[in-house]
């Protein structure tokens, strides 16, 4: 997904900032300076300074207003706690572990 400029963006000089959208985190709707996008472990990451901090912390794209909202999220209007992607990626987790689960409780004879 390319980066989208941010509608907060006053100019090309100011810095871009973003907010925290994510329902459960507890930075939610808290404002940050964009120090970087980019993607890394396999999901686009904005990253951040708190203020006064030289550490670089980074929170998934989607839990910001740096993307589109997420189409599902949107339509179903945060009724639902997970997206269909997620409980797929989810069961497939379930099925890794009862897998390594079966092998690691099975009685040496």
């Amino acid at each position: 997904m390319p980066y989208r400029r941010l509608s907060t963006a006053r100019g090309s000089g100011d810095p871009q900032r973003f907010r925290i959208t994510h329902p459960f985190h507890p930075k939610k709707g808290q404002e940050y300076e964009l120090v970087g996008f980019a993607h890394t472990w396999g999901e686009y990451r904005v990253f951040f300074r708190l203020p006064g901090d030289l550490r670089t912390q980074s929170v998934p794209a989607d839990w910001t207003d740096v993307e589109e909202p997420d189409a599902f999220v949107t339509c179903s209007a945060q009724r639902s706690l997970f997206r269909p992607k997620d409980l797929l990626e989810l069961a497939d987790l379930l099925e890794v572990l009862e897998h390594q689960s079966v092998r690691t409780t099975t009685p040496n004879v």
